[in-house]
C-alpha cells in the first residue's frame, strides 16, 4: 500500500485506510460535503468528499477501513486528498496493523527495561508499589503497553506511553546522579506513575480519544487516585510516602496553567516536571521534523514552541 507519508501533491490515491473521523459540512453555497480523516500507521491526512451524493461514494462511516479513490491535492501549504469514491471494506482485505502507529522502538524490550528499573528500587514499600501495577496487575499492563501518551501532540502511537514514561524515568535516573540531594526510590516510583491516568484518560486504538471520565477528571487526577488505591492494598503503606508519590503525580505538568492541580512543592517533583517536559518536547519537536523531512526550510510558526522552527544543518 502506499502510506500516508508519502503522499505528494499530484499523487493519485487507490487503496484501503482507516476512516478516523467523519464529519458532514456545507460549502458557503449551501453544497454538502464531508471532511474526512485518513489514517494509516505513518500519519493522518485531511480529505475531502466534494460530492457525497455521487454513486460512488458508498455508505461509510468513522472507524470504518475504506477503499479511497481520489487526488492529492495541496490546500493552504497542506496536502488534502480529493476523494471521488469510497467502499468499506470486509475483514480480511486489510492488516489493522498497517493502520495503527507503532513505536519505532521495541514494546517488549521497552517493558523488561522499565521492570530492571524497579528491581532496582530498594524501598520496599515503592517498589510493592510499583510491582502491583507493573508486574501483577495483568490487565493494566496490557492497556499501558499498547496506550499512546497523547491523542495528538506527543506520543501519540501503540507503545508511546510506555516509550515515554521510560523516556523520563531514565532521565530522572540521571538527575540523581548529578544531584545526588534528590531520593531516587522517590523520584522513579513517581516518575513511572506519572501518567498511568492516561491509561483511562485516553481510549484504546483505533479510537485513541478521551474517554467521559479523562474529560471529566483528567489523567493526573486520576493517576493519583490510582496510586492511593494500590497502596491502600499494601500492609501498613507509610502515608507520608503515598502523599508525596501522589503530590508529584499532581504536580508534574509545574503550572496551573499547564493543567497542574499543585506546583512542586519537593525537589522530586521539580525534577519530574522538568524530565516530563523535556521528554515531551523533544519528541515533539522530533515528530515536527520527521513529518517535514522533504521541505527544505522554515516550517513556520508552531504555537507550543513560540517560534518559527527548522532542521538544523552543518
Amino acid at each position: 500500500m502506499k502510506y500516508i507519508k508519502d503522499f505528494k501533491e499530484g499523487d493519485r490515491v487507490f487503496d484501503i485506510y482507516l476512516c478516523k473521523h467523519k464529519q458532514s459540512s456545507v460549502t458557503k453555497n449551501g453544497k454538502p460535503y464531508e471532511s474526512v480523516t485518513l489514517q494509516d500507521k505513518t500519519g493522518t491526512i485531511d480529505a475531502k468528499v466534494w460530492e457525497p451524493n455521487n454513486p460512488g461514494i458508498g455508505e461509510y462511516d468513522a472507524l470504518d477501513y475504506i477503499e479511497v479513490y481520489g487526488d492529492v491535492t495541496n490546500f493552504q501549504g497542506a496536502l488534502q486528498v480529493s476523494v471521488k469514491r469510497i467502499r468499506v471494506c470486509r475483514q480480511g482485505e486489510y492488516d489493522p496493523a498497517d493502520y495503527l502507529p507503532v513505536s519505532s522502538k521495541n514494546i517488549e524490550g521497552m517493558y523488561q527495561e522499565l521492570l530492571g528499573i524497579i528491581q532496582s528500587i530498594k524501598n520496599s514499600d515503592l517498589r510493592k508499589l510499583l510491582e502491583s501495577f507493573f508486574v501483577r496487575d495483568e490487565a493494566f499492563i496490557k492497556i499501558f503497553c499498547g496506550s499512546s501518551a497523547a491523542k495528538t501532540v506527543h506520543h501519540g502511537f501503540v507503545g508511546g506511553l510506555l516509550e515515554h514514561t521510560l523516556s523520563v524515568t531514565k532521565l530522572c535516573d540521571y538527575y540523581c546522579t548529578a544531584y545526588p540531594i534528590l531520593k531516587r526510590d522517590l523520584l522513579l516510583c513517581a516518575a513511572m506513575c506519572h501518567d498511568i491516568g492516561k491509561t483511562r484518560e485516553i481510549s484504546a486504538f483505533p479510537v485513541n480519544d478521551y474517554t467521559d471520565e479523562g474529560q471529566l477528571l483528567g489523567h493526573i487526577v486520576i493517576g493519583s487516585q490510582m496510586v492511593a488505591d494500590k497502596a491502600a492494598q499494601i500492609n501498613d503503606f507509610p502515608h507520608d510516602l503515598l502523599i508525596q508519590v501522589q503530590h508529584c503525580i499532581l504536580a508534574h505538568h509545574g503550572k496551573y496553567e499547564y493543567g497542574s492541580p499543585k506546583i512542586p512543592a519537593i525537589i522530586e517533583a521539580l525534577a519530574l516536571n522538568y524530565a516530563d517536559d523535556t521528554d515531551a518536547k523533544m519528541e515533539t519537536f522530533k515528530e515536527i521534523l520527521e513529518s517535514n523531512q522533504d521541505h527544505g526550510g522554515w516550517l513556520g510558526y508552531n504555537r507550543l514552541f513560540e517560534s518559527n522552527l527548522r532542521a538544523s544543518k552543518i
